[in-house]
């Protein structure tokens, strides 16, 4: 196993920890000595999650889904109604096909080099998630080659090196104001060279409203394509989780303009807005790979549902689940 299930466990817990504490304490303690049949319960509930960005459409369908069980199965116990809310947004946070995970976290990646664009606007964490990649990735064994493809900002592509010095990991990287195309040409050919296991390539993240930063991002995806059949193999986005709903609509442009098959949830542990998660994942089909637990290249931990779902709810972490 790449991670340990209780530490891992553990880890999204306390990156949660702002999360559940702007959810009133906690859904679960919503429900103390409250009646089922009082509607400013259910109004409370509906408060607690559209307040941690889950969405109004979202939260309103949840808490209505809960109610429907709760009549049709004679639910009457508070601790059953916390278990259904709890199957309810599982069920919201599952992609439909769960082998997806296995990308991120397989002995035998998918292929040779594996190839991961990252994607995402500057601000959001998208250099140092590059890193804690790199440092999962080697935990698990695998050699790690960096492309610096932002050249946009020389401070992106010196940030990288020095990234690269820390986890002994080299980094493909042309002057600043230099073609990104020519960069992902280049790392490719290295990483194929070289016989690197893992490819990350840095893009750049200039206003996600701008057109040509997405032609810019076109290219450098039909460079890739045009190197070997089916890279890059995934294009990761990397979210800023501190900016709650204003991250579906970031992730909704790159999903359009480059395809989008995976989040990388940044900080997530400074803030309480960890309920965006479940609004990517129902409104854009998009599953949540990794999140950022803290400021240290380990601290990020493979996402898991349950893992997820109890640490909203403040469970102790407790043996069982995916690894």
């Amino acid at each position: 196993m790449v991670f340990n299930f209780l530490r891992r466990k553990d880890r999204t817990s306390q990156a949660l920890a702002r999360t559940r504490k702007g959810w009133g304490g906690g859904l679960a303690s919503l429900f103390q000595g409250a009646t089922l049949s009082d509607e400013r319960l259910w109004e409370d509930l509906e408060d607690a999650l559209i307040s941690a960005d889950v969405g109004v459409e979202t939260s309103l369908g949840v808490v209505n889904g809960v109610r429907q069980r709760i009549r049709e199965e004679g639910v009457s116990d508070p601790d059953e109604v916390v278990e259904l809310f709890k199957e309810e947004l599982a069920f919201l946070l599952d992609p439909e096909d769960k082998s997806f995970w296995d990308w991120y976290d397989r002995e035998e990646l998918a292929a040779k080099p594996f190839v991961l664009m990252i994607v995402g606007v500057n601000g959001s964490g998208k250099t140092t998630s590059i890193a804690k990649m790199a440092a999962h990735y080697q935990r698990a064994g695998k050699s790690v080659l960096i492309g610096a493809g932002d050249t946009f900002r020389a401070a992106a592509i010196d940030q990288l090196k020095v990234w690269g010095d820390r986890l002994n990991t080299d980094v493909v990287a042309h002057q600043p104001g230099s073609d990104p195309g020519a960069v992902a040409y280049d790392a490719y050919e290295a990483a194929v060279a070289r016989g690197v296991d893992v490819l990350l390539f840095d893009t750049a993240g200039r206003l996600h409203t701008k057109t040509p930063l997405m032609d810019e991002l076109r290219k450098v995806r039909r460079v890739f394509e045009s190197r070997a059949f089916g890279v890059p193999h995934q294009t990761l986005l990397v979210l800023d989780a501190t900016t709650g709903h204003n991250g579906v609509e970031q992730a909704r442009l790159f999903q359009e303009a480059v395809g989008v098959d995976g989040v990388f949830l940044a900080k997530l542990d400074g803030t309480a807005k960890g309920g965006v998660t479940v609004a990517i994942a129902q409104q854009l089909k998009l599953p949540v790979v990794f999140i950022g637990t803290g400021e240290g290249t380990d601290d990020l931990a493979l996402f898991d549902t349950d893992d997820f779902v109890d640490g909203l709810f403040g469970d102790e972490p407790q043996g069982g689940g995916r690894c």
